[in-house]
């Protein structure tokens, strides 16, 4: 027994002495990759400004306060052609309550204007043209959708096509 404790405390001590050795040094906290380090749930949503398809800006930062709905999308993306009725549902419903905006990515404003009067889409439509936002995002596959609280804290990421339900709960833990 007394051997089995004495092994547990060296790979203890050890153990420990490895994770501060390893550590990261406080410089390395103002590199570019802890500076760019990916969305996730928990952290703060980077933020960014891209011009609207209305011919605004669309700053995130400047949603703080409300909960903000962001989704990555295009036109030519048959999941994304599917969900976003349910998006222009949800954002008559939250009306006033939470921000929707619907990054798109790497189209054209005709493209998309068409697209947008054709669903009859009332939310906000940033242009990520060099899909530099996307980028950032860690966006891989459209849709993607970032729920967002009123601090600007991610509460939630949903990959890929959302019904009306996924969208629903994933509104709720934005609004508590």
């Amino acid at each position: 027994m007394i051997r089995w404790t004495v092994v547990f405390l060296l790979v203890l001590v050890l153990g420990g002495g490895w994770v501060w050795w390893t550590r990261p040094d406080a410089a390395a906290a103002d590199t570019p990759a802890f500076a760019q380090a990916q969305p996730a749930v928990g952290r703060p949503a980077p933020d960014f400004t891209l011009p609207a398809l209305d011919g605004s800006t669309f700053r995130l930062s400047d949603q703080r306060g409300k909960p903000v709905v962001l989704n990555f999308w295009a036109t030519w993306c048959g999941p994304c052609q599917r969900e976003l009725p349910a998006l222009q549902r949800a954002a008559e419903h939250y009306d006033g309550v939470v921000v929707f905006a619907g990054v798109d990515q790497a189209e054209t404003a005709q493209t998309v204007q068409r697209y947008v009067d054709k669903l009859g889409l009332t939310f906000a439509i940033p242009m990520d043209g060099e899909q530099e936002v996307g980028e950032r995002y860690g966006v891989l596959g459209l849709p993607t959708t970032f729920f967002i609280d009123e601090r600007g804290v991610i509460r939630s990421i949903w990959m890929g096509e959302m019904n009306s339900v996924t969208l629903a709960e994933n509104i709720a833990t934005i609004l508590r």
